[in-house]
């Protein structure tokens, strides 16, 4: 037996029993873990609370030996919040939303249980922040989230260079199989033609130039979603099923 605490951001809930849940979190030191919390269903238990999607928390877990190599779920003991993101981000629509894309998307990036993904729980640390800061709109801090989550798991896109030939951009063609901007020589089938207003704000996304992004006017924005939206699911092999309800411009 054994007990081990980390900290991690609340992605999901589902019902267990009449009482209980399984909280799933992507953890700092464990990435992705299911864990069982009990009694958290019942309108007196502060715990279950503290255990809702998009909270940032301080986590206990109990496990047996055999739980710890992957049989059976481990127990949620104790928990204390580090940062109540969801109080913000659910008195939103656009915010909401797009904070549950972001949670959606975490989950599929780190599909393996167990195996740490410190790169991908930081970027989904300061994403909710920002959102629940309302630094900045919702649509653009998803995109965001979106191209540097690939970028992390090894998909990152170019909006400026040939993404296969490396002909120095601006490149005003867009291929999903290619790997984003490509030339007239390196086009391929199914290659579109954005504006570079949508192109430019990309690349701003991805490198954290939020004063492009900002500036950046609706129809762009919403072109620029388009894009990421299709490229994601190219390399996801399926699309998120929350992303049809976030709000564009």
């Amino acid at each position: 037996m054994s007990l081990f605490r980390d900290d991690g951001v609340v992605l999901r809930t589902q019902k267990l029993g009449e009482a209980d849940r399984i909280i799933t979190l992507l953890t700092r030191g464990h990435g992705r873990v299911r864990a069982v919390a009990r009694g958290v269903r019942r309108t007196k238990s502060k715990f279950g609370a503290r255990l809702e999607p998009f909270s940032h928390v301080d986590v206990q877990f109990f496990a047996r030996g055999s739980e710890l190599v992957g049989r059976g779920l481990p127990l949620c003991t104790q928990t204390e919040i580090i940062a109540p993101y969801g109080r913000e981000i659910v008195a939103d629509y656009a915010r909401y939303t797009a904070g549950t894309a972001m949670l959606e998307t975490a989950e599929r990036f780190t599909d393996h249980e167990g195996e740490p993904n410190v790169q991908q729980y930081l970027l989904l640390i300061g994403a909710l922040r920002t959102l629940a800061a309302a630094a900045h709109r919702p649509d653009l801090v998803l995109d965001a989230f979106l191209l540097r989550s690939l970028a992390v798991g090894g998909y990152a896109p170019s909006f400026a260079d040939c993404a296969r030939c490396g002909l120095p951009g601006p490149n005003r063609f867009f291929s999903v199989a290619a790997g984003g901007a490509v030339c007239g020589d390196c086009r391929t089938p199914g290659s579109v033609l954005p504006s570079p207003e949508a192109l430019r704000l990309l690349g701003a996304l991805l490198t954290g130039d939020w004063a492009t992004a900002d500036a950046a006017e609706n129809r762009h924005v919403r072109e620029g979603s388009g894009l990421v939206s299709a490229y994601l699911h190219w390399h996801l092999e399926r699309g998120l099923r929350s992303l049809r309800y976030v709000e564009k411009g």
